[in-house]
């Protein structure tokens, strides 16, 4: 068995997310396209001689023990696979916290694969998927990484073809959010049509590599609840467009706030201006990245600003 491993948890966001109905179990039927973007958190995983798990961080305000998704991801697989040796996991964030961008899904799942290949346990990558229900609704898709369209609660995935090559501007704002919060807040019963964002259609520009056609049909539904409460996220997607943004869009419950460029310069120039011109009193973190398809990308991360 391996004894030591290194992976990379790339973060997620969301080109379109519509929210259909309220289930009556008191979950959210959604239809989402989800991406994955190049940002990514470090895991450290080593398999010890002392018994026990161990999960540490780099930020103080992530919890190391049962609270943290990571930490339940590899008891889980402890438990049911009887595993006594100790593991002890290293989490160096980058992805930002509570930010709409499957921070904590991601790690879960890096770690239910990292475990998978650490103890030979023999899962295949639908058997991890299935485990990953439980843990949280992105959890399956960020093992399953890429471009893909999530039905359901988010656990019902179909792989898309990789969306068209771009340059992304994410931007976390100085506030963070509790999705169970956002969602409580939803009233999908109250949406108007045009509030709904065209996902089928997005789908097919995916399949034609239009982007033009995926940028006319970004769509978050979630935005009627989060940008009322935090107006900066209304003020970072002007300026994103006011500075060559080609489209800009919430990711998931939010905060975090992506601009779509085509030209990288641009890009580069507005995460330039996001970090100098904006600074603490809007942003926290800026980052310049792209898609990430399981394919090299030009410019695979650029960390411009982070307090």
């Amino acid at each position: 068995m391996t004894d030591r491993m290194e992976l990379k948890a790339y973060g997620k966001i969301n080109l379109g997310l519509d929210v259909i109905r309220k289930r009556e179990d008191g979950y959210h039927e959604v239809k989402m396209v989800m991406q994955t973007v190049s940002l990514y958190d470090k895991i450290v995983m080593e398999r010890t001689d002392k018994p026990g798990l161990y999960v540490e961080t780099n930020l103080p305000y992530v919890p190391n023990g049962k609270e943290n998704l990571a930490y339940r991801a590899a008891q889980k697989l402890i438990d049911e696979f009887g595993i006594r040796d100790g593991l002890d996991i290293k989490i160096r964030k980058m992805i930002p916290v509570a930010a709409g961008m499957a921070g904590g899904s991601t790690d879960a799942a890096a770690v239910l694969v990292g475990m998978n290949r650490m103890f030979r346990l023999g899962l295949s990558k639908r058997e991890l998927m299935k485990r990953g229900v439980p843990l949280g609704a992105d959890v399956p898709y960020c093992i399953m990484r890429g471009t893909a369209l999530a039905e359901g609660i988010g656990e019902k995935l179909t792989r898309l073809s990789p969306a068209p090559v771009c340059h992304i501007v994410l931007v976390k704002p100085q506030i963070s959010v509790s999705t169970k919060e956002v969602y409580g807040q939803l009233r999908a019963d109250a949406l108007k049509p045009e509030q709904h964002p065209d996902i089928d259609g997005m789908c097919r520009a995916i399949e034609e590599q239009d982007l033009d056609g995926v940028i006319g049909r970004l769509g978050n539904v979630l935005e009627t609840v989060t940008a009322i409460s935090h107006p900066e996220i209304t003020t970072i997607k002007r300026l994103l467009m006011e500075h060559g943004a080609e489209g800009a869009l919430m990711s998931g419950s939010g905060p975090t706030v992506f601009g779509i460029y085509k030209d990288r310069e641009k890009a580069a120039e507005a995460c330039r201006f996001l970090k100098e011109e904006c600074g603490p009193r809007l942003t926290r973190q800026v980052f310049l990245t792209g898609f990430f398809n399981n394919r090299k990308l030009d410019g695979q991360r650029e960390k411009c600003h982070e307090k």
